[in-house]
């Protein structure tokens, strides 16, 4: 691709894409203001998208050799303008249909596959600068000692494609790893190799070695098996990753995919995918960080993968038939409820699994009419990927100020008659503060168990958390069980309520 003329309209358009994507991240902040960032955000990527069109053109190069020189002759090419033209109406079909036929529990998912493609367009690119650097505007006619002429990928260039490639595709297999990971496919489980750290360590290390090689020799077979161990690396960094930890590799995966498109900018020379790679990279970085944070996790092991996965046995290992629990009912809970001067609800991926959030909006009304006090407590890595929860309780329209991160509410269960939880087990389990062989070991969870009663929404005793290990909180003297779908459940205790 090549520029047709400087306009200094161009690098105006691409600022106002830029302030848009800003403006879109600091809406995307709250709950509140998320519907008004997605809109700026796509009105920022519309202006860029169309500036990019009509500013730059498909061209078809030859190479032109003489006695003593060498041309480059390009000429536009009409069938590729129409190619790319079809390209986005038939993307945006597919997505427009994806986004309105998908569940909120499977969000996740789709989240991962998003990134999985961001990483192969970014293959895709570089690959295809690789093959005809001349329509990228990234080559430079050579004529050799022996009178041959040919187009070479100016240095620099090769650095950014080297680096574009190698990111692109560790997000790309790694993101669908995690997505098999997410949608059940693969087990939650970390699947632990051996000596898997000296061999992530080799094939990065190969990596890098190859793309500073790349830029002294452009052989294909450099480019190409930098590709593929990049693949392959993004495959083992996070197959070792088990369920406990999977929001952060989604946070994670999504900076890789900044990174990524922001290499694959410069390579093109857009400075809209520059400043659109850089703030996805950056705030999907700093996410990271906060939830590695929030999980007692080292954010340099999360880079590194395989974090979390030390050790696979772990905590409440007893079988449910083992140890002794309570079994309520949906009038139990009702009652209980409704005596308390203050319930909190602490929702998971259960209540997102069974659709539970507007009915358990309604049951949350029902007892604040009975002069309850009503919160939400929300754990930093509750579902399957960061904010999950809240999302699902911001479309059911559940009041900002009921709900409340773990660090500003997790004093509170002491002093609280009730805690609901609906659906979140990991999030709630003892074992993490208690036992070192767990592998959720060290990981600040909600201490649901300090309230007067707990009252636990689970299908069946039989199955355990993501992480695979039991809680403890069900046996607990506290605790009363409610066996069934968290949805059905809580609309038996809101009719009890009435």
């Amino acid at each position: 691709m090549e520029h047709v003329a400087v306009n200094p309209w161009v690098a105006l358009a691409y600022l106002v894409a830029g302030v848009c994507f800003i403006l879109a991240l600091r809406g995307l902040s709250s709950p509140a203001t998320s519907q008004r960032g997605n809109r700026l955000g796509m009105i920022g990527m519309g202006v860029a998208v169309v500036t990019t069109l009509v500013t730059h053109v498909p061209l078809t190069a030859t190479l032109i050799e003489g006695e003593d020189y060498a041309a480059l002759i390009a000429r536009v090419d009409y069938a590729a303008a129409f190619e790319i033209v079809a390209a986005i109406a038939l993307g945006a079909v597919i997505g427009v249909g994806v986004a309105r036929r998908i569940a909120m529990t499977a969000m996740p998912q789709l989240v991962a596959a998003f990134h999985s493609l961001v990483g192969l367009a970014a293959v895709l690119v570089a690959a295809a600068a690789f093959l005809n650097p001349v329509a990228f505007g990234i080559a430079v006619p050579v004529i050799f000692p022996d009178g041959s002429a040919a187009a070479l990928i100016n240095p620099v260039s090769r650095v950014e494609m080297g680096l574009g490639v190698a990111i692109g595709a560790i997000t790309f297999s790694g993101s669908v790893i995690a997505f098999l990971k997410l949608n059940g496919n693969m087990g939650g489980k970390p699947i632990l190799l051996p000596a898997r750290h000296a061999i992530n360590l080799g094939v990065l290390a190969a990596i890098l070695l190859l793309v500073a090689y790349f830029t002294v020799d452009q052989s294909p077979w450099v480019f190409w098996t930098v590709t593929l161990l990049s693949f392959a690396i993004g495959f083992l960094l996070i197959v070792p990753i088990g369920g406990a930890d999977m929001p952060v590799v989604v946070s994670m995966l999504n900076s890789y995919s900044g990174w990524a498109a922001a290499a694959m900018g410069f390579t093109l020379h857009n400075s809209a995918m520059i400043i659109t790679g850089a703030l996805v990279g950056s705030s999907g970085a700093i996410l990271s960080y906060i939830m590695c944070r929030a999980m007692n996790r080292s954010f340099v092991s999360v880079i590194a993968g395989g974090f979390g996965a030390e050790a696979a046995g772990g905590a409440g290992g007893a079988a449910a038939s083992d140890r002794a629990w309570k079994r309520g009912s949906a009038e139990d809970a009702a009652f209980l409820m409704s005596q308390a001067e203050q319930v909190i609800i602490v929702p998971g991926y259960g209540m997102a699994v069974a659709q539970a959030q507007h009915v358990l909006r309604e049951m949350a009304d029902k007892l604040k009419a009975h002069g309850v006090r009503v919160k939400y407590a929300i754990h930093p890595v509750a579902g399957r990927m960061p904010g999950h929860m809240n999302v699902l309780l911001a479309e059911a329209n559940v009041p900002y100020d009921e709900v409340f991160e773990l660090e500003d509410i997790n004093s509170e269960f002491a002093q609280t008659d009730v805690a609901f939880v609906i659906g979140a087990n990991d999030v709630t389990n003892p074992a993490a503060k208690t036992d070192r062989g767990s592998p959720i070991y060290g990981m600040p969870v909600l201490d649901v168990e300090k309230a007067k009663t707990v009252l636990f929404i689970k299908r069946s005793m039989g199955g355990v958390g993501y992480a695979g290990v039991d809680n403890e909180v069900f046996y607990r003297d506290n605790t009363m069980m409610l066996l069934a779908d968290a949805k059905k459940m809580v609309e038996e205790i809101v009719k009890s309520l009435d």
